[in-house]
C-alpha cells in the first residue's frame, strides 16, 4: 500500500477513535476530554493500525513475489 495511503487512513483513524474517545468520557464522567489525552489514545490506536497497513498489499503483489 502506498505510503500516502497509509498516511491517509492513519490520520482518519485518529480523528475517528479520538472522537469516539471523548463521547464516551462525556458520557462517564460528564465533562469534555482533555485535547491532549484524546491526542494520546489516538497516537496509541495508530501504533499497531500503521503496523498492519504496511502488511497489506494488493493479490497481485503477494503473487508476484512467488
Amino acid at each position: 500500500m502506498p505510503f500516502w495511503k497509509r498516511l491517509l487512513i492513519t490520520i482518519v483513524v485518529v480523528l475517528v477513535v479520538s472522537f469516539i474517545a471523548g463521547l464516551i468520557w462525556r458520557a462517564i464522567f460528564g465533562f469534555n476530554l482533555p485535547p491532549y489525552l484524546a491526542g494520546v489514545i489516538g497516537g496509541l490506536i495508530t501504533l499497531p493500525l500503521w503496523e498492519l497497513l504496511q502488511r497489506v498489499r494488493p493479490k497481485n503483489e503477494i503473487n508476484d513475489s512467488k
